[in-house]
């Protein structure tokens, strides 16, 4: 008889023990006299839940009050941070219960399945105490503490210390086991220094400090040293590109020349000579003698650069590259005759470039405020800030261009390789900061017109909130209202939060609690 009284103890005390991971915990049935199931008026006591974050992990725990003396079972999900949040599918888990009647661990080598840890701890005195989980993966350790965890005496005195249940409300059910599966995010909202916007567009420019302009020496037939002479190939200085040789027809011309300098010099000095004699008589003004002895000197001077010019083409000359960089543009043909000074290629280093904004008019008197921008490739999805490449405004318009209501503000900017000058942006100007709540523009859903994000409430609870906006910065927007400072919105996987609600029915839990 003991031992059949001591089994039904045993199984009692299992079957009313805490089991963890239950969202919808409810009383247990009774019959009335026809059989029937009659829903019970005891109360049990209500699943604890907690959704806590570090800078490394989420965790989103579930179990049901400590009682002392009854073993308890955590359902502990453990979440990844980082750019994608994903599930921790290895590691070790120590939940400690410590409080001052002392301290008791538990230690779980593996979850049962990627992301959730199964552990079981039956308190030994009443009190209230710290729940710590020590976190050991192969990528990182963590430690979350959870504060005033009671231990309670019995069952009775769990409900009549458990907080009234929460209406249920418009609230989504989204699972870990669903968010693992798929790139999935969030962030809290902030209040941060924003600045005020002025979206516009631009286009991304090469500095002229960066740029060197090759030309020809002398006249003559171009011929490029190299076959790889192509747009986009780098370039050291000193590296010779291109070699200009003379001609018979550049060499006639330089003759011709020559020939026609020495006939005005012998024209000329035979005037001033004739014009010396007869001013000593009077016969000619001082003037006019002071104007062909000019004519004669000019002459002399053409002769001499004559000369010089074809002494100086007589030998192949090469063009050779002034900086490192790489080759911009030929602005030449192999073969091409090309006169001396004339462009043969542009070479730039392509360390810095230039953001040019076009402003409207209207921010006429705002342009002295700018003083950085974020900015994006037109159809491309980053977005770049001029404070993290070193950025710094060095001109901006004091009048618009001819045709044009546009003003433009230059901004030199580091080339960090993803960047081609011509490229059009869309640019995001940037004057005086001032605190203001804002979220990711990546968490933001749109309907006609109407802009919403997803709120994570709970671990697995989410609700869709209809927000007022304000300026965006390209990479945050402000919101007037909605959400308050620290509640978390997705930024990440919102479009499957959005599916997941479009049959109208909530998703069945994948595991038992």
């Amino acid at each position: 008889m003991k031992n059949i009284l001591l089994s039904l103890a045993i199984f009692s005390s299992f079957f009313f023990s805490c089991h963890s991971h239950s969202h919808n915990t409810q009383g247990g049935h009774s019959n009335d006299e026809h059989g029937n199931h009659t829903e019970t008026t005891e109360n049990k006591p209500e699943a604890l839940v907690y959704t806590i974050y570090t800078e490394k992990t989420e965790l989103f725990l579930e179990h049901k009050p400590l009682i002392a003396g009854q073993e308890c079972r955590f359902a502990a999900h453990f979440t990844a941070l980082g750019e994608l949040f994903t599930a921790v599918d290895e590691g070790t888990i120590t939940l400690t219960l410590s409080g001052p009647n002392g301290s008791q661990s538990i230690v779980s080598n593996k979850p049962e399945v990627p992301g959730i840890f199964r552990l079981r701890l039956t308190p030994e005195k009443i009190g209230i105490y710290s729940l710590v989980f020590d976190i050991k993966t192969p990528s990182y350790t963590d430690k979350i503490t959870i504060q005033n965890v009671e231990v309670f005496q019995d069952e009775k005195k769990a409900i009549e210390k458990q907080e009234p249940a929460a209406s249920g409300g418009s609230e989504i059910s989204y699972l870990k086991e669903q968010a693992w599966k798929v790139e999935f995010a969030n962030a809290p909202a902030k209040v941060q220094a924003f600045s005020e916007v002025v979206r516009t567009s631009g286009q991304i420019m090469a500095s002229p400090a960066d740029e060197a302009l090759l030309t020809a020496q002398i006249s003559g037939i171009v011929s490029f040293v190299s076959r790889n002479l192509v747009p986009g190939s780098n370039i050291k200085q000193g590296t010779t590109l291109f070699s200009i040789k003379n001609n018979e027809v550049v060499q006639s011309n330089l003759g011709s020349a020559l020939q026609q300098a020495e006939q005005a010099l012998a024209t000329a000095k035979a005037q001033y000579v004739r014009a010396s004699e007869l001013v000593k008589d009077r016969f000619k003004s001082e003037k006019e003698f002071l104007e062909t002895k000019l004519r004669y000197e000019n002459a002399q001077t053409q002769l001499e650069n004559a000369a010089v010019t074809k002494s100086f083409n007589q030998t192949k000359r090469s063009a050779v590259a002034p900086i490192s960089g790489f080759l911009k543009n030929v602005l030449v043909e192999n073969g091409q005759f090309v006169n001396a000074g004339q462009a043969l290629a542009i070479i730039s280093k392509s360390k810095r470039l230039l953001l040019r904004a076009d402003v409207s008019q209207l921010y006429f008197s705002k342009l002295s405020s700018f003083s950085s921008a974020n900015f994006k490739i037109v159809d491309a999805g980053q977005v770049f800030s001029t404070r993290n490449l070193n950025g710094r405004i060095v001109s901006t318009g004091k009048s618009a261009d001819a045709g044009s209501p546009f003003i433009p503000i230059f901004i030199e900017i580091d080339n960090v390789g993803n960047f081609i000058p011509g490229s059009a942006v869309e640019v995001f100007l940037q004057s005086t900061s001032k605190p203001a709540l804002v979220i990711p523009v990546s968490a933001l859903m749109e309907e006609q017109g109407i802009f919403y994000v997803y709120v994570q409430v709970e671990g697995e609870s989410f609700q869709k909130r209809e927000l007022k906006l304000g300026a965006s910065d390209g990479l945050n927007v402000q919101v007037f209202s909605g959400i308050t400072e620290g509640e978390r919105v997705v930024t990440k996987g919102a479009y499957q939060i959005k599916l997941s609600t479009a049959s109208g029915t909530m998703p069945a839990h994948g595991h038992e609690h």
